[in-house]
């Protein structure tokens, strides 16, 4: 796709979502810029897209004040010269998506809570416009060339196919379960949907994916008090995530502001680095002159073992510094690492 439309000159493709591909372009004011491409769906009849493009057009209006520097910037809405789509055009965010970061492992709590709280901001921002995002998850927080992070594609989700949408795009557990009883969006279900994505920023893909499928269980209650947390995860942590994810939204954080109040308080005194693979789990971090390391071996479901031990940085001897003392059962394995990074 090479062609200028709507002043816009149409580069590479970059990424594409359930809404419509992105792609690279050069614009005459803002130079390069990613632009979303909201094409006519197959066999959507004249009436259903020129209705659906009133309602992209009229975004457009809203976007315009979500200036922010934790929302991506949306430039304007165009319609194509054909028609047949829609053109978001937006700042182009070099860092990518914090998608690639869920799926690398864990991310440490210093960067987690550096990320909520540039998030909470941009959202802020957004409820007091007042506008709700709809769809907060790693995927639609983009990194800019500071590496700050930014809101992106707020706006396109509309409470008419949010659970449509949530349920294909592999996002159910993201959605609050009023959403699911009521089919209405709120401030804090934008709350609740936060709090699912720093769980899973915290936890990475390996671990978040060993948990039950979250369709279907939110809306059965309780689904905050079913997270299964890496043993290194201070409790007071886990107990701000369940506030943002209660099922009671008078229990919930009531607003950004109160949910960045929150998270601004969060210990990250003891980061671990965490690496998470199916068979084993180890976490590093540097005190003073040594190396600690905590290493969990998954031998298989009802076996594991698990021991840590410090290593000199220069010269000296290992010393170990507790473990398992054979095989045990994983619920024993959590139980005694929370005690040893005592959460």
């Amino acid at each position: 796709m090479s062609s200028l439309i709507s002043s816009l000159k149409i580069g590479t493709k970059i990424g594409n979502g359930h809404f419509g591909d992105v792609f690279l372009a050069e614009d005459e004011v803002h130079g390069k810029v990613a632009v979303k491409v909201l094409q006519r769906a197959s066999g959507e009849s004249d009436s259903g897209w020129a209705q659906r493009k009133v309602g992209l057009l009229a975004e457009a209006q809203l976007l315009a004040k979500a200036r922010h520097p934790n929302v991506v910037p949306v430039y304007h809405i165009v319609e194509a010269d054909d028609g047949e789509s829609i053109l978001f055009c937006m700042a182009f965010c070099e860092g990518g998506s914090l998608l690639s970061a869920f799926k690398n492992g864990p991310m440490m709590l210093t960067a987690v809570r550096r990320v909520g709280m540039e998030v909470l901001l941009g959202l802020q921002s957004l409820h007091h416009i007042p506008m709700l995002h709809r769809d907060i998850k790693p995927g639609n927080i983009l990194l800019n060339a500071h590496g700050t992070a930014q809101l992106a594609d707020f706006g396109l989700v509309t409470d008419e196919l949010i659970l449509g949408y949530g349920s294909i795009a592999g996002y159910s557990d993201h959605i609050a379960i009023e959403v699911w009883q009521s089919l209405l969006t709120s401030a804090k279900s934008d709350i609740w949907a936060l709090g699912m994505t720093l769980y899973r920023l915290m936890h990475g893909e390996t671990w978040y994916r060993e948990s039950a499928t979250p369709t279907g269980l939110v809306q059965k209650g309780g689904f905050a008090s079913t997270l299964k947390w890496l043993p290194h995860v201070p409790n007071r942590w886990r107990r701000v995530l369940r506030k943002m994810m209660n099922d009671d939204t008078s229990a919930r954080y009531q607003s950004a502001d109160q949910v960045l109040s929150a998270i601004s308080k969060l210990p990250v005194d003891l980061e671990w680095e965490c690496e998470v693979s199916p068979a084993r789990i180890q976490w590093v971090r540097t005190a003073k002159s040594r190396k600690i390391i905590v290493q969990w071996d998954r031998l298989a479901p009802r076996r594991h073992e698990w021991k840590a031990w410090s290593e000199p940085l220069g010269k000296g001897r290992k010393a170990t510094l507790g473990g398992s003392q054979g095989q045990i059962i994983k619920s024993q394995v959590i139980k005694d690492l929370e005690d040893f990074f005592e959460v």
